[in-house]
């Protein structure tokens, strides 16, 4: 579904990402892990078009999105949802997950797709007309999630879901990625929680000072030196 090849970037003069190579196929859950400041970020901006790269190619179903703006990506059914969550804060819950479904072939079919997400995030259908500035942290994430998903994609990129949750919503949260795998949808996961991770993932790739330095399925990587060292304190 999605493959790229070669691929650096950088910002300005500074190079982030190295010679990266890596696949995703249709139905897989595949992580990438790696420490803060490896360039796991840069690599999801720059398959979804928010930012170039400086060389390489990306192809996703079939086809080369490298030079394509993000919004065509989005249409194309590649969502992301980002770090931070990046909401809109002045706007409500019911008006977030509007926003996300702005690709024509999705709007017809919002409130459907917005009965979906709810399902999947019974809190956020409770405080629907609530703004989203006055949602808990683990809420936010919810609504992020539950935003890129009104695009109806058939991939999803996820950077880092777990950031600043309390360790119970970490746990709802890996549920959900979960629950979202077992409905077909694919999925490239940013995340720094490398223990829980690789044991609800498919494959990973390891991400160290903008290069990969490791790959293969999880039960392979748990029992790695170089991971138990470096990730999971072991």
């Amino acid at each position: 579904m999605l493959e790229v090849e070669g691929l650096s970037a950088a910002y300005g003069r500074v190079q982030v990402l190295w010679d990266l190579s890596l696949k995703v196929e249709e139905g897989e859950f595949v992580a990438l892990v790696g420490a803060n400041g490896a360039g796991k970020t840069t690599l999801l901006r720059t398959i979804s078009g928010v930012m170039r790269p400086s060389t390489g190619t990306i192809t996703f179903l079939g086809k080369r999105i490298e030079a394509a703006h993000a919004n065509d990506i989005v249409n194309m059914g590649l969502s992301h949802i980002p770090e931070s969550r990046k909401l809109f804060t002045e706007m409500s819950i019911k008006e977030n997950l509007e926003m996300g479904a702005y690709p024509r072939r999705s709007w017809k079919e919002r409130r459907e797709t917005m009965k979906w997400v709810f399902g999947l995030f019974p809190r956020l259908e409770e405080r629907s007309k609530q703004l989203a500035r006055t949602l808990s942290g683990g809420e936010q994430q919810m609504l992020a999630m539950g935003r890129g998903l009104m695009s109806k994609p058939k991939m999803v990129l996820i950077d880092e879901p777990s950031n600043g949750l309390a360790p119970k919503v970490v746990s709802e949260v890996f549920e959900i990625l979960k629950s979202l795998h077992k409905e077909g949808i694919t999925i490239l996961l940013v995340e720094q929680n490398v223990r829980q991770t690789l044991n609800i993932a498919d494959r990973a790739y390891v991400l160290e000072n903008g290069r990969l330095v490791l790959q293969g399925v999880c039960s392979f990587l748990r029992e790695s030196d170089h991971v138990r060292k470096a990730y999971l304190g072991v």
